[in-house]
């Protein structure tokens, strides 16, 4: 996978959401994520709800605050820890539970959680079908997970980046789901200007490009020209 030792940097994880979501173009994309996942998987409370590559935890601590019972998995020892201190603060560590692991071969029974959901981690994977499938063997209900779409302007901002992503078209996610015994459920399409290039914007500009992008949302071009897609389905 991708990334490996860089995410395990402590530099990075020092900086990591600073850079990110915390000011202009990036605290607007944390926003607009955040209300992705939650829609995705509402209602949550009382549910038993996986994350994988949880990170710094940004979107398991905002679900153990609405009611969810929550695992954050990661590579990343100094993410998780940066993670469980973020609960601690806000005060959900009872309902959150950080673990290290390897998405590839999860430590759980079938059918464990309700719902398993994988963010900023499809783009990092060498093996898709293969971590899929695993994703939907722990799960009872629901699967949600992100791409990187192939024919939008991702692929040039792709070019800049030392890492690169891994970027997927519509057929090769529809492959992915019946490897996977998956049935598509609802899918969201994000993000004219890929979110890299957001969090490098002023917070007017961003939100003039938000504005401009909202519009196009509206028209038959707007699916067609996101950079990533959520897709949600059910267990088969």
């Amino acid at each position: 996978m991708k990334g490996q030792e860089w995410y395990q940097q402590e530099t990075v994880v020092e900086s990591y959401e600073d850079k990110r979501f915390s000011r202009g173009g990036g605290r607007l994309t944390d926003r607009l994520e955040k209300k992705a996942v939650g829609e995705a998987l509402a209602p949550v409370a009382d549910r038993k709800i996986l994350e994988i590559a949880c990170g710094t935890g940004r979107f398991s601590v905002m679900l153990a605050q609405q009611g969810a019972d929550v695992v954050g998995l990661d590579i990343s020892a100094p993410m998780l820890g940066e993670g469980r201190r973020k609960a601690r603060q806000a005060g959900v560590d009872d309902h959150l539970e950080f673990l290290r692991g390897d998405a590839a071969r999860l430590p759980f029974p079938d059918d464990h959680f309700d719902s398993v959901f994988a963010i900023r981690f499809f783009h990092l994977v060498d093996e898709p079908k293969r971590y899929l499938r695993e994703l939907a063997r722990v799960s009872s209900d629901q699967v949600v997970f992100e791409t990187y779409n192939r024919f939008s302007g991702r692929s040039l901002y792709n070019w800049a980046l030392p890492m690169g992503s891994r970027l997927y078209s519509r057929r090769e996610v529809d492959g992915m789901l019946a490897a996977a015994d998956l049935r598509l459920t609802d899918e969201t399409h994000e993000f004219v200007v890929p979110f890299g290039l957001y969090r490098k914007l002023p917070g007017g500009v961003a939100k003039a490009f938000r504005t401009v992008e909202e519009g196009l949302d509206r028209t038959p071009l707007g699916d067609s020209l996101a950079s990533i897609s959520y897709w949600s389905a059910t267990v088969e």
